[in-house]
């Protein structure tokens, strides 16, 4: 059976895009699956923290990674999918017609929003973009400070949105950005404890999502 496609996009830059690709696909890959990576960003951090992966653990045959331009990304995740059981596709922080192809191909666009109202705004050409695609979209409230009356109001907004939320969210911890530059994902650092369960929860909603 052919791979699954999951993008990842969202206009405002430190949306936490990378790092939730990254998470996703070492929660992947941990449960068995084999994972490919695609960076389309022009400033590669994906790929950054890819090299820094190889480095510490070798490499490995169940988890690639390659780049692409944003018109490429969907030749190159059809190319993968037919060898991984999950293509990841990071995009650049913008919203033009160059990311179309990265959405129209994906089983699932997951869109990172932070706890302010900025991020929130910038959310809403995503998703325009997203429903012109026939795309199906999965919001994911990011560096969240638990509890807090902003965190509950952004979450109250997206939805409003008409976009579906996920139930899990990601708090604002120091983890998720040491494992980043580690090339390592959170949950292969933190084998219990708070991080686990949010990444753990993320990929048990994704995986249901395009079930």
């Amino acid at each position: 059976m052919a791979g699954r496609i999951i993008t990842i996009a969202q206009q405002k830059g430190g949306s936490g895009k990378t790092t939730l690709a990254v998470n996703l696909a070492v929660s992947l890959h941990e449960r068995g699956h084999s994972v490919a990576l695609v960076d389309t960003d022009p400033q590669g951090s994906l790929g950054r923290w890819f090299i820094e992966r190889i480095k510490s653990q070798g490499e490995d045959e169940a988890m690639d990674f390659s780049t692409s331009s944003a018109w490429g990304a969907s030749y190159e995740s059809e190319k993968l999918k037919k060898r991984f059981d999950f293509v990841i596709i990071d995009t650049p922080p913008k919203i033009d017609s160059d990311l179309r192809p990265a959405l129209r191909v994906a089983d699932l666009v997951l869109v990172p929003v932070a706890t302010s109202h900025v991020d929130l705004w910038a959310t809403e050409g995503v998703l325009d973009l997203a429903r012109r695609e026939k795309a199906r979209v999965l919001v994911v409230m990011n560096r969240v400070r638990s509890h807090t009356r902003l965190s509950i109001e952004v979450a109250g907004k997206a939805a409003d949105l008409g976009a579906e939320v996920a139930v899990t969210q990601l708090a604002n911890r120091v983890i998720y950005a040491e494992t980043l530059g580690e090339g390592a994902g959170a949950v292969e650092r933190a084998r219990t404890g708070p991080a686990r369960d949010e990444i753990s929860g993320l990929t048990d909603e994704v995986l249901a999502a395009i079930a």
